[in-house]
């Protein structure tokens, strides 16, 4: 068994030694070509970035697994406005008192529509929930703590995007969004937040917190390691060129925060180490549009919606949040 075991393995085990191998003898030859200063500024931007979002993170985690294990979807049903425009408002303040991190959202709400919520109600609250609760704020308030314009701009065109999103899915889709089968990319993820393990409802709460820190840190350690490259080996010329464009400054720092996938407990650190290089609309684009729409929720979206309407929500995302941030720079900026 164990030389059938050593046969499958030598072909991987071969390479990579040869690899190994390689790579001590050229180290001391790419050490030398490495720009040292350029490494320890990554190395300090990297843990600072790091160190300042992860207690948020570890907060939205908590406070997510509580609202899991302790409140019943029956319950938040029963408090859903008939009415379309205060069930609007209704969907857009829930976060407030329920604030639920972007990777809980979708198999939630998904669960919601099969149980007799409204679309455009489950579509306000999905772009609204991670952006207006109390643990975003005082990520951002502290993130932003000498520019507080941008905390206020940024829970207000959330609020503004999410209700005129729902009023437009309202007034346009009334065809089932759900697919009829589920792919097992959505059991997925709700295994991810419901734990298996027997015990209290303390322990049960701590190990879903600890399943979601875990789960949402390996996109806080991919996004804080990017944005401390980009600070650190990209020069200050190339992001002020781009910085510096009226359309492409939004267009990339939008593209930026879809690609991140950052949380939206920690996206407001990330995004205040570029007010030197790019504008405020950009950044506040960047704030708005990762958590409602990123590379992550876009697999979580198709998993659990059509396809069509994915592409339709997207498109609603992407144009009313470019527009909103490019109105809220010029007027209030």
């Amino acid at each position: 068994m164990n030389k059938v075991a050593l046969s499958r393995l030598l072909p991987i085990l071969v390479p990579v030694a040869f690899a190994l191998a390689c790579l001590t003898v050229l180290l001391p030859t790419l050490l030398k070509q490495v720009n040292m200063e350029a490494l320890l500024t990554f190395k300090t931007s990297f843990i600072g970035i790091l160190l300042e979002a992860l207690p948020f993170v570890l907060v939205g985690a908590l406070l997510s697994s509580l609202l899991h294990l302790f409140v019943s979807e029956e319950t938040l049903r029963r408090w859903i406005p008939r009415n379309p425009v205060l069930g609007i408002l209704f969907a857009c303040v829930l976060g407030l008192i329920f604030p639920v991190c972007e990777c809980g959202m979708i198999p939630l709400i998904r669960r919601f529509i099969q149980k007799g919520m409204p679309l455009y109600i489950a579509v306000v609250f999905i772009l609204s929930g991670p952006i207006l609760n109390p643990v975003v704020f005082s990520a951002t308030y502290m993130a932003f703590r000498f520019y507080p314009e941008m905390v206020y701009a940024r829970m207000g065109l959330a609020f503004v995007v999410a209700a005129v999103i729902g009023i437009i899915v309202y007034v346009t889709w009334k065809d089932n969004p759900l697919k009829l089968t589920f792919s097992q990319g959505v059991d997925g993820e709700r295994s991810l937040h419901t734990p298996e393990h027997a015990g209290s409802k303390l322990t049960s709460v701590f190990v879903h917190a600890a399943d979601e820190v875990f789960e949402m840190g390996k996109y806080l350690l991919i996004g804080c390691m990017l944005t401390a490259g980009i600070q650190s080996f990209v020069t200050k010329e190339s992001l002020a060129a781009i910085g510096g464009g009226t359309v492409s400054s939004y267009v990339f720092m939008m593209g930026f925060a879809f690609l991140l996938s950052l949380c939206s407990t920690s996206d407001a650190f990330v995004a205040s180490t570029f007010m030197q290089t790019f504008s405020s609309g950009s950044l506040l684009a960047f704030l708005v549009f990762g958590p409602m729409l990123d590379f992550k929720n876009a697999l979580m979206l198709l998993s659990v919606f059509k396809t069509k309407f994915v592409v339709y929500l997207g498109f609603l995302i992407c144009t009313i949040v470019f527009t909103g941030a490019v109105i809220v720079d010029k007027l209030l900026l």
